[in-house]
């Protein structure tokens, strides 16, 4: 049997300060149920087979609120919100904590915290985009040092382990959990609150228990982190900025 694709299109809309935003209509053979999210790619309505554009429309509507939020851009951006740039003023959140760059000239290049700041070695000859690597690395090894701290606490409740785990930058999601057991994790969350990012990987093992979200899922989760409803608010309130961090952090 053929699987029907995905049909696009792009639907604009009036927000309430006066700004037109179009939205991608992503028409999903999958869906259940109308969905609207913000990326950095931008806003995107995912939409069952059979829901018209007027019906789309009038859910947009319903969210233009929201969507004006999260859609927000401050113009005189904050210098975390910035490409990294070699002697810049530069900040990096790690962990929910603002730290601030220091630039230092030396033979080797090296990116370590040191207190509240975060210290960029860089020898005059680096190539042009050699921070930005080095912060990546920096990153991504931070973010795996907490998951493996986090990780064997919770192995003994699980089916199995995961068949393996990876950390890369996502662009909407925050994890998932793949039907062969590879657990994918955003690496925007080691920016974030670590109890937001310890969230995220329960709420991702317990797929490998229920893999869906019905209420046996989420008992599954609550018996392991009773905090979740507090760490989804979180980020699904206050998370976006953090994608829109690291995108900056490491754009080339």
């Amino acid at each position: 049997m053929l699987r029907r694709r995905q049909q696009r299109d792009t639907l604009t809309v009036r927000l309430p300060d006066g700004r037109d935003a179009g939205v991608l209509r992503v028409i999903d053979p999958r869906a259940r149920r109308l969905r609207l999210l913000v990326s950095e790619r931008g806003p995107r309505l995912t939409v069952p087979p059979g829901v018209s554009v007027q019906e789309a429309r009038r859910f947009l509507d319903l969210h233009l609120d929201w969507l004006a939020d999260h859609l927000a851009e401050d113009p005189g951006a904050p210098i975390s919100m910035r490409a990294l740039a070699p002697g810049e003023p530069a900040r990096v959140s790690l962990r929910g904590r603002p730290l601030d760059v220091l630039w230092r000239d030396s033979r080797w290049l090296r990116v370590a915290q040191e207190d509240e700041r975060l210290v960029i070695d860089l020898p005059a000859a680096a190539p042009a985009d050699a921070a930005r690597r080095a912060l990546g690395e920096f990153l991504v090894t931070q973010a795996r040092a907490d998951v493996g701290r986090w990780l064997p606490r919770y192995l003994p409740g699980l089916p199995r382990a995961p068949r393996l785990w990876r950390i890369r930058p996502l662009s909407s999601l925050w994890g998932s959990m793949s039907a062969s057991g590879t657990l994918s994790l955003d690496l925007a969350l080691v920016l974030a609150p670590p109890a937001a990012f310890e969230y995220v990987l329960v709420h991702e093992l317990c797929h490998l228990i229920q893999p869906n979200h019905s209420p046996a899922f989420w008992r599954e989760v609550e018996q392991r982190f009773p905090d979740w409803r507090a760490q989804r608010r979180y980020l699904r309130e206050d998370g976006l900025p953090f994608k829109r961090e690291l995108r900056a952090l490491l754009a080339r």
